[in-house]
């Protein structure tokens, strides 16, 4: 019992410290998740066999396992967190982690029962939704450092909310144009027009 209140006393004395280590880590997973989300569109140009366990694939959900390093960091300094706004983007960073493990989970599913890689699938719509909330929060998070090397990354991380936001974006006039929008751009996400 000493032992573990020792440990948690020595992680509300680094509050500051794991805050900003928590942004840093959700601004370079959704970076990560935006690279592999590419390379993934890429492949598909490629005609590369779609399968789950795909490099791009693993690409994406290394990426998804930063955020998810990153929530767990937040969540133990989420009380010490006296700033609301701080509040505010761990708890963004929560929920996107949540949202990208559980869309993961389905989409892993719908490879094993469809095989292709639909663009716009529910489980997309759901991991690209968690991954911009990540952005969003670990940005606010980062805003409220005082560390002026973390402060350097600004411009990576409103990159990652716009690119993030984008692509869901793009996503959404997918669905909602899908007979328009598919012909011109069938080639390159042609499995996910034909999952429409």
């Amino acid at each position: 019992m000493h032992l573990s209140t020792r440990f948690y006393a020595s992680i509300i004395s680094r509050t500051k410290k794991i805050t900003e280590i928590s942004s840093f880590l959700a601004i370079c997973g959704t970076m990560i998740v935006l690279l592999g989300g590419i390379w993934d569109s890429a492949s598909h140009e490629l005609k590369i066999p779609e399968t789950f366990w795909t490099i791009q694939h693993m690409t994406i959900y290394a990426g998804a396992s930063l955020i998810a390093c990153s929530a767990i960091a937040a969540m133990l300094v989420l009380n010490r967190c006296e700033d609301k706004s701080i509040k505010k983007g761990i708890m963004m960073i929560l929920v996107g982690s949540m949202l990208q493990i559980v869309g993961g989970y389905a989409d892993y599913n719908f490879h094993e029962i469809y095989g292709i890689d639909g663009l716009v699938t529910p489980s997309h719509l759901t991991v690209e939704t968690g991954l911009l909330l990540s952005a969003i929060g670990g940005f606010i998070a980062l805003s409220k450092s005082q560390n002026h090397i973390l402060l350097k990354i600004t411009p990576i991380s409103i990159m990652s909310i716009l690119l993030s936001a984008s692509w869901i974006g793009f996503n959404l006039v997918l669905l909602f144009s899908a007979v328009i929008l598919c012909v011109p751009v069938f080639q390159l996400f042609y499995s996910g027009c034909a999952v429409m």
